[in-house]
């Protein structure tokens, strides 16, 4: 029988994808507030991954991904879901109320990273307060692989380069 134990703090980052540049930036400043210092950013890169978004947010869109400096429980996803929903409804279209970004926060241990969704699926489990979790990547044998379900862009190599660097800074703040 295995004895229950709190997991280690995970390492937190937040995708996130707009038309606009400046908007990047200024979002970033929100998720400070929330996340703490931003230790490392992506490379902005175009969105080339599918049109979902584009009826909603036009036409252009940009992808980056920020990591945070602090390590944090687990088990705040849900909630950090929920607050990134908030920073995305500040920025909305005023007319046509139409998201100008799109925050998907999530986090990586030793072994997996891990997404927050709004939305339910057969390889999700409900964290609460309508969130649920998945783990999209997992690790081994030395680096990300992906899962039949696992976002495209999260299978870019840019994506996987970028995660392994957040990952290697993440062993060193455990000093591993």
């Amino acid at each position: 029988m295995g004895t229950p134990r709190e997991p280690k703090p995970a390492k937190f980052f937040v995708a996130l994808l707009a038309a606009d540049t400046a908007l990047l930036s200024e979002v970033e400043k929100d998720l400070v507030a929330i996340l703490g210092a931003i230790d490392d950013r992506s490379e902005i890169v175009p969105w080339t991954d599918s049109k979902f978004y584009e009826e909603e947010m036009g036409a252009g869109l940009l992808r980056r991904i920020v990591s945070f400096s602090s390590l944090l429980a687990t088990d705040r996803l849900a909630a950090i879901k929920l607050q990134t929903q908030q920073i995305e409804d500040r920025y909305r279209e005023p007319v046509a109320d139409g998201r100008r970004i799109n925050l998907d926060p999530g986090y990586l241990d030793v072994f997996k990273v891990a997404l927050a969704s709004t939305k339910n699926a057969s390889q999700r489990i409900y964290l609460g307060s309508g969130i649920y979790a998945e783990a999209t990547l997992h690790y081994y044998d030395g680096g990300f692989h992906g899962l039949p379900y696992t976002y495209r862009d999260y299978r870019w190599p840019e994506t996987i380069a970028f995660l392994t660097r957040v990952r290697s800074t993440y062993l060193a703040q455990l000093n591993l």
